[in-house]
């Protein structure tokens, strides 16, 4: 791509894409960055009680502390997921100038990352909706202790 005269503006068009992905995405890390945090939150305070349970209690905490500690693990994915795929985002937006710049064709190599872009923040979401689905385990749990034996007759999941 030649910077003349339709250059820089072709070229900030074509960089705008990775950048709203970047700011997506950036969006979605903070929604993140909460759950996680109530994740550890919970579990520490199931940690403590289940120091402290007797062993009924204690073997329905310990249930729990293995779903919120799968959970983690999912977050934790999703997590790495998105910020590569932001990463990767950067990246790309350094490859498109650095195409125009040296007049070098990437075109090819410009289309790889942005598809590793995309493919990292699918991941991403796919790990994120894991965990949607896993906090259900832990809440259906919950409720049918709660409910006990009404529990039967209600279809949670």
């Amino acid at each position: 791509m030649e910077l003349s005269a339709g250059g820089p503006l072709e070229l900030i068009q074509l960089s705008i894409t990775p950048v709203i992905l970047i700011s997506g995405l950036g969006a979605l890390v903070i929604s993140m960055t909460n759950r996680m945090g109530r994740i550890v939150d919970r579990t520490r305070l199931l940690a403590g009680l289940a120091r402290q349970a007797n062993d009924d209690e204690r073997g329905h905490l310990v249930t729990q502390l293995k779903v919120m500690f799968r959970r983690a693990k999912l977050m934790r994915l999703a997590m790495t997921l998105i910020v590569s795929s932001m990463f990767v985002s950067g990246l790309l937006i350094t490859l498109i100038f650095l195409s125009a710049l040296t007049e070098l064709q990437l075109a090819a190599g410009i289309f790889a990352v942005f598809l590793v872009s995309v493919v990292l923040m699918l991941g991403g979401l796919a790990a994120f909706v894991a965990d949607l689905w896993v906090s259900l385990v832990a809440l259906d749990s919950d409720v049918r202790r709660a409910l006990g034996p009404e529990a039967e007759t209600i279809t949670l999941l």
